[in-house]
């Protein structure tokens, strides 16, 4: 994690395998999830955390100064944060959502199900299993207003398959809508406002254009690929 101000790095959080997300609360920097090839939802308390000097990190490289000439930064091993529902993913971890109920986290995994997480149990409160591979997840991020579709809050948008997935409230978990197009979807965006959401598509380079509330395509724009 580095300071956006001065470019600093400030910690590394260090993983034994690929990491795939990462997500911070809302409004909170304190908290971080991440999630990987190793099928680990995470939580680390950055507010809490003792540092792990190089010498007493296992498996750790020493921490690589910042590109300004700062001192050596914080490195934190994984056994510094908390494991959410061990064994439970059964893939990859493609995506990690942080919703506006700091309690729930939404994780997207390659075995075909998104999970919402409660954490003050530790468990899924809810499953969306999905009928293709999952190609994004994520919040949209336009200013809405309460006549907008979601009634001011983030929508989470979900591309899975040849079905994107419309989820608002304040902890996303109420099905806004479902849309089942005619070809496998790499991911999906929404305006909420204008209530319109865009597709692109696994195995083309075509930007699909939609009307939201009649689900009929209005446009296609062309994306060249380099």
């Amino acid at each position: 994690m580095w300071d956006t101000y001065t470019g600093e790095t400030l910690c590394t959080l260090q993983h034994a395998h690929v990491v795939r997300a990462v997500a911070f609360p809302p409004d909170s920097g304190q908290l971080l999830a991440t999630g990987g090839t190793d099928k680990k939802l995470l939580i680390f308390d950055l507010s809490t955390v003792s540092p792990v000097t190089p010498s007493t990190a296992s498996n750790s490289t020493p921490p690589t100064p910042s590109t300004n000439g700062g001192s050596d930064h914080t490195l934190i091993s994984t056994e510094k944060g908390f494991e959410v529902g061990p064994g439970v993913h059964q893939g990859t971890i493609k995506a990690v959502v942080w919703t506006r109920d700091p309690n729930i986290l939404v994780t997207a995994a390659d075995d075909k199900v998104i999970r919402w997480w409660d954490l003050r149990t530790r468990t899924v409160i809810q499953e969306q299993k999905v009928g293709g591979d999952i190609g994004s997840c994520e919040f949209t991020n336009v200013k809405t207003r309460e006549a907008d579709i979601g009634g001011g809050l983030p929508v989470l948008c979900i591309a899975a398959g040849k079905t994107v997935y419309f989820y608002g409230g304040f902890d996303s978990r109420t099905l806004l809508k479902s849309v089942v197009l005619g070809y496998e979807v790499a991911s999906v965006a929404l305006h909420p406002g204008q209530h319109k959401f865009v597709t692109g598509g696994m195995k083309d380079t075509w930007a699909k254009v939609y009307d939201y509330d009649t689900e009929q395509e209005i446009g296609k724009l062309f994306c060249l690929v380099y």
